[in-house]
């Protein structure tokens, strides 16, 4: 399999969020990708310099998508940290090695900038999730909290 990453574009929306609404979990959150809100989202992330929303092509297809986060701070004497969301591999693809190429990816990405951490959250819901991500050496070492607004 052929696989290379790249920044989104504006017109991947529609696919990222296909992508994101392709589980039970996402399916249940995620609306109409036509929706402005998404394009709206997209420009905000583009705009920031410490946002990346990367596709992943095979090919000339979108079959995956993460976003990486870039996050300043005085914590681990002042070290930026990288904070994965949303990945999502296709439905098609799963299962071929293409996650697992991502997340180096990303750890790569997270390396070349000089961050000191890579983290990540993932639903209690995702145990295969889980267990990937420990397969890459993350550990699951802290609790985290979210409130929905």
């Amino acid at each position: 399999m052929s696989v290379s990453f790249r920044a989104a574009r504006r017109d991947d929306v529609p696919l990222i969020v296909a992508l994101l609404t392709d589980d039970p979990i996402g399916a249940g959150r995620e609306g109409d990708p036509s929706d402005e809100a998404y394009l709206r989202a997209f420009e905000a992330i583009d705009a920031d310099p410490r946002q990346e929303l990367i596709v992943a092509e095979s090919d000339g297809r979108v079959v995956a998508t993460m976003q990486i986060t870039f996050v300043p701070g005085l914590s681990r004497r002042g070290g930026e940290r990288a904070l994965i969301e949303a990945v999502r591999v296709g439905a098609a693809m799963r299962g071929q090695g293409l996650g697992r190429t991502m997340m180096r990816w990303a750890v790569d990405r997270a390396r070349e900038r000089g961050c000191r951490m890579v983290q990540l959250t993932s639903d209690k819901a995702r145990g295969d999730a889980h267990r990937f991500y420990t397969s890459l050496g993350f550990v699951d070492s802290h609790v985290g909290f979210k409130l929905a607004l």
